[in-house]
């Protein structure tokens, strides 16, 4: 299981940190009240995938230990895994310096972590003047989400 100290800082200077208790806020106020979340393998370091947090499901985040996240195209809550299956489970939390983004290190259960089927959401690169597909699915979404 992750450690919330991670979430803290023991630099008393950083600009977020209060003087009091030496703890970090999460500024949830640039973005209107999201902050990105950077999903990275904790093993080999890949970024699965991007998504956006409140203060919300960043909390469900390290209360669970499963990735939650908001969606803006839903306007809704969801789980990492809810309906395909392959969930994160975290082992790592950490936060920027100005105190808006959060890398959150995984332990990836299931094949992938793209809705697409990839393992990746970043499986398209640019290459030789062009976006070019480097990965082939490990499931079909149309069978996993039933859409």
């Amino acid at each position: 299981m992750f450690s919330r100290c991670s979430l803290y800082s023991p630099l008393p200077r950083h600009p977020h940190t209060s003087k009091e208790t030496n703890v970090i806020q999460i500024d949830f106020n640039k973005m209107g009240g999201l902050i990105p979340a950077i999903i990275q393998d904790y093993q080999n370091g890949e970024v699965l995938m991007v998504a956006f947090m409140d203060e919300k499901t960043l909390n469900l985040t390290l209360e669970t230990g499963k990735t939650w996240f908001f969606s803006r195209s839903r306007n809704k809550y969801w789980m990492k895994g809810e309906e395909s299956g392959n969930t994160q489970e975290v082992m790592e939390v950490l936060t920027d310096c100005d105190a808006d983004t959060v890398v959150i290190k995984v332990k990836q259960n299931g094949p992938a972590a793209c809705h697409t089927g990839n393992r990746s959401c970043f499986y398209v690169k640019w290459e030789n003047g062009q976006w070019v597909e480097h990965s082939k699915p490990l499931f079909d979404p149309a069978q996993v989400y039933k859409k």
